[in-house]
């Protein structure tokens, strides 16, 4: 391989195309994606995704999709459909049909046996708190349980009566029989299978031991015989733990690598911290479009291809680092310009009457669905003698560049006329509530002959043919950037502006057919999309995102 060609490769890309050319695996690449099926799928996952089915298409390979199904009390069959509905979202197909670690339980269970035979495996009467006082830390050793050296004719009917249901919960575990005085604390004599008398989502009432997390995975990447096992970065430290018990059972290597989770700014990435704030009401579900998940991020607005992009402009690192949420907002931005709709709708509306235009006249003008796009054609939009702009497109006493609307001031509406401001009415209070302007009719967009050039260009809506609508605007859940730095203390620090609901505003009518999923965007306002909770009396939509990033300056105020 060139070399410059080399360093263009991420370090998983390098690893793969030399196991190619060595002839390792039989030419072979299956990677896997394997979620606990105890929560919804969020954005850290999103890169896992992308990473393992992207490495695998990119060498001609396939991606099993395998729910890490050991811990029955925790997990249920939505979140199994949620989580293949995310998958299929962001354009990944897996292959065969989706797997399960409880697919193994009897393999699982067998292999458990196999190392019990060889005097590996003992089983363990002491109670979770007994076994972790013994640990040890990395700078002292542990200390031998006095059931380490039961002989392997005891152990073997111990476990198998663990597994008849003789035991109570928590009343004994099957652990490895390694090194308590390992410098690696996971590889002190670790935890293999557990009692639970809890009902599975798929097996029922079948078992009542359960495997931990490191047998389980391993050995089931062996059975599927994964050639590149792709986990985050903590795990790093169970990789040892992991080719012991493949080594020791004999069966197919595979191998573990590690990157680097992803860690986003304002806002936390824990399932754990997740689910404490659906449970708590402090959102409105797994999906509100506050959270950091795939679910809450596609009912925002964003598109597969966004998401995509990101996780592939961050790039595959080996060390842990901070990215910033912005840069999620950019991607989203970039794909958004190129395929909403650009439609007009009025958030904080003020009426002005056209006194000079006729007072029963409709025009229906033609106006450009997205000028970024060629081929999306243009609609028609009512206009009228009466319509809605926004408040701060008129100022009664103008700043210098202020290019809109104030006394004696001239505007170009968009896809309309030229008009200036001849007047206003205040109400008792002092507030402007009514303009009152008047229009060239020769300066009509796409045939103007007025000769008269204006600087600004608005939007507007027609108050006769306006639609009423309800804006959601989200922002960032947490005003804090790093939440890792206060652990379980995250909840003082959540945005009280992540969420503000506009109740009316006025929207152009052609939104009346809008469907949930489609983007727009609210010209000069940012890109929205029609929320699920909208019916046809009304109409919901969700900001996306700005047409910039405002947060910065906001915060420094």
């Amino acid at each position: 391989m060139a070399e410059e060609e080399k360093k263009s490769l991420n370090f998983l890309e390098q690893i793969v195309e030399e196991d190619l050319q060595s002839g390792k695996h039989g030419g072979r690449v299956l990677t896997r994606f394997p979620p606990e099926p105890n929560g919804y799928l969020h954005i850290g996952h999103a890169k896992s995704i992308c990473l393992n089915f992207g490495l695998a298409a990119k060498y001609g390979g396939q991606t099993n999709l395998r729910f890490d199904d050991t811990n029955p009390e925790k997990e249920e069959t939505e979140y199994v459909d949620s989580i293949k509905a995310d998958v299929r979202w962001l354009g990944f197909e897996w292959a065969g049909e989706e797997l399960y670690a409880s697919n193994y339980f009897e393999s699982l269970y067998q292999f458990a046996v196999t190392l019990i035979k060889k005097g590996l495996a003992y089983v363990d009467d002491q109670t979770s708190e007994q076994i972790a006082s013994q640990k040890g830390n990395p700078n002292f050793p542990g200390e031998d349980s006095p059931y380490r050296y039961r002989t392997v004719e005891e152990n073997l009917d111990l476990f198998s009566r663990m597994r008849a249901g003789e035991f109570g919960d928590g009343a004994k575990v099957l652990r490895a029989k390694i090194d308590m005085a390992h410098p690696n604390m996971h590889m002190r004599d670790p935890l293999m299978y557990r009692i639970k008398h809890a009902p599975h989502h798929r097996t029922g009432d079948t078992w009542c031991i359960y495997p931990m997390y490191d047998f389980a995975h391993g050995q089931s990447d062996s059975i599927e015989e994964i050639t590149h096992s792709v986990c985050t970065l903590e795990f790093d430290v169970h990789r040892p733990l992991y080719e012991w018990f493949i080594e020791k059972l004999g069966i197919y290597p595979s191998h573990q690598y590690e990157f680097a989770r992803l860690n986003l700014t304002h806002t936390v990435m824990s399932k754990r911290k997740l689910l404490q704030l659906v449970n708590e009401g402090v959102v409105n579900g797994w999906d509100d479009p506050r959270m950091p998940t795939i679910s809450a991020l596609r009912r925002r607005g964003f598109t597969p291809a966004s998401i995509r992009n990101f996780c592939e402009k961050i790039g595959v690192a080996k060390r842990d680092n901070l990215i910033d949420v912005g840069v999620l907002d950019y991607c989203v931005r970039e794909d958004l310009n190129k395929l909403a709709t650009r439609v007009m709708a009025v958030l904080d509306p003020i009426k002005v009457v056209i006194t000079n235009y006729p007072t029963d006249e409709v025009e229906e003008l033609q106006v450009e669905n997205n000028p970024e796009d060629e081929n999306s054609g243009s609609r028609t939009v009512p206009f009228s003698r009466e319509i809605y702009i926004e408040k701060d497109d008129f100022m009664e006493v103008p700043m210098k560049k202020f290019f809109r609307l104030g006394p004696g001031l001239m505007v170009r509406l968009k896809g309309a006329y030229i008009i200036k401001c001849d007047d206003f009415v205040k109400d008792e209070f002092g507030n402007i509530t009514e303009l009152h302007c008047s229009y060239i009719p020769e300066s009509r967009s796409g045939s103007d002959t007025s000769g008269i050039n204006v600087k600004g260009t608005i939007h507007w809506v027609s108050i006769q043919h306006a639609v009423k609508a309800e804006v959601r605007v989200y922002d960032r859940l947490l005003i804090l950037e790093d939440a890792s730095q206060v652990g379980d203390d995250f909840k003082k620090f959540i945005n009280p502006d992540s969420l503000t609901v506009i109740p009316e505003v006025f929207v152009e009518p052609s939104l009346k057919e809008a469907k949930v999923g489609t983007n727009y965007q609210f010209m000069r306002k940012g890109y929205f999309c029609l929320d699920p909770d909208a019916t046809a009396e009304h109409l919901v939509f969700n900001r996306t995102v700005g047409l910039k990033d405002t947060w910065v300056k906001e915060k420094s105020k």
